[in-house]
């Protein structure tokens, strides 16, 4: 798999596709041999991946939030 390591790609990727790549990037950092720069461009885009995940997971949560609340409020009028 190719990394994007100069910058976020103009459309968000989906959860999947975001934390398939950041293991791709940990896997890379932790195996080493990359140069600082590109140790920093891995660092930096592992970043910007992990905020991705963080928040398809809090919209996740959010729409269950709702949906449970919906429930809860439909179970009380009846």
């Amino acid at each position: 798999m190719a990394l994007r390591v100069t910058g976020m790609p103009d459309e968000r990727p989906s959860y999947e596709a975001a934390r398939e790549e950041l293991v791709e990037v940990v896997r890379r950092l932790e195996t080493g041999g990359s140069t600082l720069e590109e140790s920093l461009a891995l660092w930096e885009r592992g970043e910007a991946l992990a905020t991705i995940c963080q928040e398809w997971l809090d919209g996740a949560r959010a729409r269950l939030d709702q949906a449970l609340a919906a429930d809860r409020t439909d179970q009380s009028a009846t």
